[in-house]
């Protein structure tokens, strides 16, 4: 939209904060309000007379359907943003999300990803960080006014009465302090710690906590300490059930800062900056900054600037940074031993984030290859299931990748404790579509490599996946005193019993996997379909596990081209070694990478592939996965994304098209 256009503002919800909000938009230069959404007309009607707000709805679907709104603020009780953020970002609304942004990190990063698809601003409505006071904090925080800063202590906590059916105390809708004003104590520590080091935010490297959980399950009070990479160490403290000192203050080597306000969050007038510094040696002295309106009316036009412009205004956040609040959110709750009703297995939604069934998106883009004795078609990139955090983090990412043209996942029996198969099972059972999946098994991992632990372990594996059966079963590792026929043989055994449909090997050498099927030929059993090795265009200099095998040299190369046997590769992006950035030289902090990868033939492959990227116009990372799908056999690509702009990075890769011939150079081979 032009530069100059006001924004056109709908409120989902018609509470508290939405008046807050209204107020506002009448302050800011950049804004006016067009419509109200409630669940119902009346209510709907109220609220619109009341803020002379011309379009007014009996329903959030008629709200972000009206044409002429360009942005909705969403306001609702705090299960339900997710799903109003996605909807109004799907009808092409930018929406600015009232704290916290939504239920969990795994939220955060469905809406995250759905504003991205749609190049649309969805941002989080922390109105404090929008303030002068605050961004002058931060300026004098980065010019080391008291030096290094060493503690933070930041608090906001109330004494509400108790209310089993409010949502402060309702643990159906994620009542409690961490929540919902605890995120600004985090927000702010976070905001201080990357001040400190010239950075917009930093994220936490521990959390800690411990909480008063109540008898409706909430925390009605809590606090925390986090530990930032600096050294920087934060407490921080909430509650619904007792008021705190909600000051903040920052201990530094050279002094002091005390904020009594740092959330400036008068609702009906404007709060003026006071900031004050206890110099180490002299007198203190006071830091005022000029408000000409509310927290509200700067954060209504700090989000114009970002419609405009793409860039999160001054210290406002960007989704980046409400991402990582989100999770240093999960943490202290993990900490806590803190679950909402609605993320136990149990009460699950058995829908999306969005509300919605989920089904596959006609326009995604993957590929897919076919495997012998597998019913399913196979995708050309597989989600490797080995660590998901909890069931919200697993169905989050799982249902992306499906809803992505995705079908084929990665389990094995020692990933987790278990805990991921778990995982995988309840998603399936939940999402209801084990009929469009394939699922993939590994088991026999040493010290356990045999024929009767496949037995064991397969059993216990199809228990926790609650499936019957596996459609590709993958010896994890191979044991070369056992000879390969007793492998074969028990692999038939589960074959004819339909437990598995294909069979393969993870982590043998070429020489074993042909005795083997040699073996079954001879026999007329079935034989491997897979392979399931290291791949990638990075050489593996070492194995970074015991017993792992890789087989990107020229000899094994020429093997799969012989036989045409897939691969299913694992680490075929080599652990982020083409990743800008991550791996150099001289950045020897990463072990695994280090020992795993770094030798001089394997840097100019690297430097080879950012050339490339950068005359196609796409990620290093992008490359480095085409090479591999670009070779001249099947090649599948295991991924392990922790998060879903990770998968959606390599997702990119599938639309990378490479010549033999680039292909050849990539690997020093012309």
């Amino acid at each position: 939209m032009p530069e100059k256009t006001k924004i056109r503002w709908g409120i989902l919800g018609a509470g508290a904060i939405a008046k807050a909000f209204v107020k506002g938009v009448s302050e800011s230069a950049s804004a006016v309000m067009q419509a109200v959404g409630s669940r119902s007309q009346d209510k709907a009607n109220v609220f619109g007379s009341e803020h002379s707000i011309p379009n007014r709805y009996g329903s959030y679907e008629a709200l972000i359907a009206d044409p002429t709104v360009d942005a909705i603020y969403v306001c609702t009780p705090h299960p339900m943003h997710a799903e109003w953020a996605i909807k109004s970002l799907r009808a092409g609304k930018h929406v600015l999300v009232e704290k916290p942004f939504s239920l969990n990190h795994a939220q955060a990063m469905a809406i995250a990803a759905t504003a991205r698809d749609n190049n649309l601003v969805a941002l989080e409505a922390f109105m404090y960080r929008s303030h002068p006071q605050t961004t002058k904090l931060y300026e004098l925080v980065k010019s080391k006014i008291i030096g290094d800063v060493r503690v933070i202590r930041a608090a906001f906590s109330f004494h509400a009465a108790f209310n089993p059916d409010s949502r402060l105390f309702n643990n159906d809708l994620a009542g409690g302090g961490i929540l919902d004003v605890g995120c600004y104590p985090v927000s702010i520590a976070r905001l201080i710690a990357g001040a400190a080091i010239d950075k917009p935010f930093a994220d936490p490297i521990e959390v800690k906590g411990s909480a008063h959980l109540g008898q409706t399950g909430i925390d009605e009070w809590a606090v925390g300490t986090l530990k930032f990479p600096n050294g920087i160490l934060a407490e921080v403290a909430t509650g619904v059930g007792v008021g705190q000192d909600n000051a903040l203050y920052l201990f530094g080597s050279e002094g002091r800062i005390v904020v009594p306000n740092p959330y400036v969050a008068n609702r009906g007038a404007s709060d003026q900056g006071l900031i004050v510094i206890h110099p180490k040696n002299g007198q203190k002295y006071e830091v005022h900054s000029e408000a000409l309106m509310t927290a509200f009316g700067y954060e209504v036009d700090a989000f114009t600037f970002t419609i405009n412009t793409k860039i999160a205004h001054g210290t406002s956040p960007s989704i980046a940074d409400t991402l990582g609040n989100m999770k240093t959110l999960d943490r202290w709750r993990d900490s806590v031993g803190l679950t909402y009703r609605q993320e136990k297995y149990e009460n699950f939604s058995t829908k999306t984030i969005s509300n919605e069934v989920l089904r596959k998106n006609p326009q995604n883009k993957m590929k897919y290859g076919e495997i012998e004795h597998m019913v399913k078609p196979v995708s050309r990139l597989i989600m490797g299931c080995d660590n998901q955090q909890s069931l919200a983090h697993a169905s989050a990412m799982f249902d992306d990748y499906f809803e992505r043209g995705g079908n084929t996942f990665d389990t094995a029996f020692i990933y987790g404790g278990g805990r991921p198969e778990t995982f995988v099972g309840q998603w399936l059972k939940l999402r209801n579509v084990r009929d469009q999946v394939n699922v993939i098994v590994k088991g026999a991992h040493e010290p356990r490599c045999d024929p009767t632990s496949i037995t064991t372990e397969l059993k216990m594996s199809l228990e926790r996946l609650a499936i019957d059966y596996a459609d590709l079963y993958l010896i994890h590792r191979d044991n070369v005193e056992v000879p390969v026929g007793e492998f074969v043989d028990v692999l038939n055994e589960h074959a004819k019993s339909g437990k598995i449909k294909a069979f393969g090997a993870s982590n043998w050498s070429l020489a074993r996997v042909d005795e083997a099927n040699n073996y079954a030929k001879s026999k007329g059993l079935q034989d491997f379909s897979v392979v399931s090795n290291n791949f990638s265009l990075a050489r593996m200099v070492n194995p970074i596990w015991p017993g792992s095998i890789s087989t990107s040299d020229p000899e094994s190369r020429a093997w799969f081209a012989k036989n045409q046997m897939p691969l299913f590769s694992w680490s075929s992006q080599a652990r982020g070694f083409f990743v800008p950035g991550r791996a150099s030289p001289d950045q020897r902090e990463n072990k695994e990478l280090m020992e795993g990868w770094y030798s001089d033939d394997n840097f100019e492959r690297q430097r080879r592939a950012f050339e490339l990227a950068q005359q196609l116009n796409v990620e290093p990372i992008n490359i480095a996965l085409a090479y591999i799908l670009h070779q001249p056999f099947p090649v599948f690509a295991l991924i392990g994304p922790r998060t879903m702009a990770e998968t959606h990075s390599s997702l990119a890769g599938l639309d990378v098209s490479l010549t033999p011939e680039q292909v050849k150079w990539l690997n020093l081979e012309v």
